[in-house]
């Protein structure tokens, strides 16, 4: 027997509820979005994830192991791997010292300062890195401007070897690289709110404190940006250190070059090139762990 139900009411169902429409909406929209993103997908594997797989195979010569082996054992090459990742290193640095206060200017300025400053920045993309390191081999050379000036002005008795060397090197990359440390940081610090900071004052906390301890922390996501692209750009670059360093500064990028214009040795150029790729992909994740962990500590 079953029970009988109370006058006016229907029986239970026992069919199970429905899902709601909006759950199959959602599954069709995802569903679109993820077949909106194969030619996407499709276009990075093809222009990017497809070359570095053919450098890595090439790499294996005779299937063997022997060219990664020389550039990972090779006392000459893991010398100037190191020296390729301190550059950089040095150029992140300097860039980073001098595009913070610069950028701090340009997002705290009013008036028309920040667009000059932004087209001054903008101004050395319209010419090419060539031209570039040309003109500084001019400025900085034994009878360049610099060096007229200083013995003209007494300043100095001989002239001052400003090219060939690592010092040229750092000039001229640090010049280049400078707006994508500026641009980064200057997108961050325009997002500040000034409240913050006036609120910390307010609380008794000085400059320096409100510096350290409010802004500065805020700011960490455009030197983790601004840091990392000055260092990928810095370890690859060859034109600047070519020149300004005259043979003298060698670099990873040099070498791989050498390998193929003089020596037709691909394998070993492929070799190199995966092994520079990986120790920069290395350095990127630290430098994200150190600064990710201290932007959380703050």
């Amino acid at each position: 027997m079953t029970p009988a139900t109370p006058a006016g009411r229907k029986p239970a169902s026992s069919a199970p509820p429905r899902r709601p429409r909006l759950s199959r909406l959602c599954r069709r929209g995802a569903g679109a979005s993820i077949w909106a993103a194969v030619p996407a997908t499709a276009f990075i594997a093809v222009l990017f994830l497809l070359p570095l797989a053919i450098l890595f195979v090439q790499g294996f010569q005779d299937g063997t192991l022997d060219a990664y082996r020389k550039a990972l054992t090779d006392g000459l090459y893991v010398g100037v791997l190191a020296d390729t990742l301190l550059v950089a290193a040095y150029v992140s640095l300097i860039c980073l010292l001098i595009g913070y206060p610069v950028a701090y200017f340009l997002a705290t300025a009013g008036g028309y300062w920040p667009t000059i400053g932004l087209i001054f920045l903008l101004l050395p993309f319209w010419t090419s890195v060539l031209v570039r390191t040309y003109g500084w081999m001019v400025i900085l050379g034994r009878n360049g401007i610099v060096n007229r000036l200083l013995l003209d002005t007494g300043v100095i008795a001989s002239p001052i070897i400003m090219i060939n060397n690592l010092m040229g090197v750092l000039i001229g990359m640090v010049h280049v690289l400078l707006p994508y440390m500026v641009f980064p940081l200057y997108a961050v610090m325009r997002r500040v709110d000034p409240n913050l900071l006036a609120a910390a004052e307010g609380l008794g906390a000085s400059r320096w404190e409100t510096f350290r301890r409010v802004y500065f922390p805020l700011t960490l996501p455009g030197v983790l940006a601004g840091a990392t692209l000055v260092y990928v750009l810095s370890v690859g670059f060859y034109i600047t250190p070519a020149l300004l360093g005259g043979g003298k500064v060698p670099m990873t990028a040099l070498l791989i070059e050498k390998q193929v214009s003089q020596f037709l040795d691909w394998g070993f150029a492929s070799a190199l090139s995966v092994v520079l790729l990986a120790a920069t992909l290395v350095v990127y994740l630290i430098l994200r762990i150190v600064l990710r962990g201290n932007m959380q500590w703050n």
